[in-house]
Parts: structure tokens; sequence; C-alpha cells
């Protein structure tokens, strides 16, 4: 594995204290060890950062950026990206967990496929306490049609891209919420998302119980901003289509949320496990935050 190159994974987090440890054992179970792991703290103000600098005093592959400020995400990926040593950025959340084996499946799969630029994967969906309660499997192809359809095509956070086309697109850091969907718009728009998404789970994505009335509605919010800043790519009947799309999903949200439904979001976007498929899932889940301590 020596001859093989080295990745750069980004965690940006905020007060991410109940998670941020899974992340990073998720990151030193990995089946491929060449990596460095750039650790990006927001501004927190929980126990984040001493949990950051406790596994950056174990593995001199981890380092910290910490200024203090809290500058959003989108700002702080692109952080990631300047602050990158090698030519592969391998996305992550503070509160998800890396299958033991995406670094390896994803990064061969670049280093064969010269042509392809990004590569993401399907995933599996987990609540709060780390429990496996479904999957979501994505094969469809990416296109500009796609992407208006939906903007859950992509997981955001199971990306590994070259870093030289991260170079070539950077975050727009007044998209919070949706930077990556305006990311894959504007890329896409400009000829140059040559992305592949693995239908395999390499990823549990943290849903169940994390997603707030708040985080919804900004992210609508923003949508409706990225299509007005696109407007000229696209004809008046997409645009008036899309904001329709967004108007009634804002409604949805107000009336899951006052009627305690939230829960049906995440249920809509995922489908349930076979017995066992979730004893599979589970047990990979175990092997990814086992302790080296």
């Amino acid at each position: 594995m020596n001859n093989f190159p080295f990745v750069t994974i980004g965690i940006p987090f905020y007060n991410a204290e109940f998670f941020l440890e899974d992340a990073i054992k998720s990151v030193l179970a990995q089946t491929y060890q060449n990596w460095e792991l750039i650790l990006v703290n927001d501004g927190s103000t929980d126990d984040s950062l001493k949990i950051a600098k406790k596994y950056m005093n174990l593995d001199s592959r981890i380092r910290l950026l910490d200024d203090g400020l809290n500058k959003k995400l989108p700002f702080r990926l692109n952080q990631i990206i300047d602050e990158a040593k090698y030519d592969y950025i391998v996305r992550m959340d503070a509160d998800d967990i890396m299958h033991v084996n995406r670094l390896q499946i994803q990064l061969q799969f670049l280093e064969i496929n010269k042509d392809v630029d990004l590569v993401s994967s399907s995933m599996y969906s987990i609540d709060i306490n780390n429990k496996v309660v479904g999957k979501r499997i994505i094969s469809d192809e990416v296109t500009i049609s796609t992407l208006l359809k939906s903007n859950n095509q992509i997981i955001h956070p199971s990306i590994v891209a070259r870093k030289s086309w991260f170079l070539r697109n950077k975050y727009d850091i007044f998209s919070e919420r949706a930077e990556d969907y305006e990311l894959w718009l504007r890329a896409c728009f400009n000829g140059d998302l040559k992305i592949k998404i693995i239908s395999e789970p390499l990823l549990f994505y943290r849903e169940f119980g994390n997603l707030t009335k708040e985080k919804l509605l900004l992210s609508y919010k923003t949508t409706g901003f990225i299509f007005n800043k696109h407007k000229f790519k696209m004809s008046n009947f997409t645009i008036l289509k899309a904001k329709i799309g967004i108007y009634f999903k804002i409604i949805v949200v107000y009336l899951l949320f006052a009627l305690r439904g939230e829960g049906y979001l995440i249920f809509k976007r995922n489908s349930s496990l076979l017995p066992l498929d979730l004893l599979n899932a589970e047990k990979e889940l175990l092997k990814a935050v086992r302790s080296y301590e």
C-alpha cells in the first residue's frame, strides 16, 4: 500500500460532541490507510474541540484547524480544499460514519477511471443512537434533468473527488445548507460534472433525529436563491416548475412538523432493509466505530 496515493479527508465540525468521535474512529478503521485527516473547527462551543485535540495527539496523520470563528460549512469546505496536501479529497460530515471499505473502493474506482472526477455512493440511514433504520440505493446517471428533479441524488458526504476538480469548482459561500446542490448544478451547466455513483452503500448517514424544521426551511430558501442565480441557464418553465416545487415542500414541512410527522420525510427518501441485510449493515457499522485507544 506504500505505493498507493494518499488522500485528504476533511471533516468540518460545529458542536458535534455526540458524534464526532465515531466519525473519526471510522476513518481510523479504514482498510485503506494512506490518508491525512483534517479536522476543522467552525467555532464550536461544546466539547467537540477537546475530542478533536485528543485524536490529533493520538495519530500524527490527523491535524486540526481552529480559528475560533463560526464561518459556516461552505467556507470550511473551501478551506479544506486549499489545505489538502494530496490529489484526492474525501468529504465527510462530523455526524456520519464511513463503511470500513469506503476509501479502498472509491479510490480504486478513480484510479482506474481517469475520465471521472468524482465518485459518490449509496448509503445507510442511521439515527442518533447509531441504529440502522433504512438505506438509499442510487444508481441513476447524473444529468441536469435528474438534478432539477431531485437535490438528493448525490449524497454529499459520500463524495471522493480529484483535488484538481475541486480547485476548479469551489463552493459558493452564500449557498448555506444547499452548497452541494449549487455546486453540482453549476458544474453540470459548465460541462464539468464527470461523476459516477456507486450503488453499494459506503456511508452511514445520520438523518433520523437530526433533521430540524429550521434546517429544511433554510435549505429550501437557499435552493430558491440557487435557481435565481442560474436562471439564465434554464427555461422560464423549468424555473417556474422548480419554484412551485419548493413552495410545495415548504408547506409540507410546516404541516408535518405541526403534526409531529417529520419522520415521514426521511422514510420517504429511504427503503427498509431485509433482516439479513440489516444484520450485516449493523455489523459493518460496529467494525467502523471500534475503539483504537
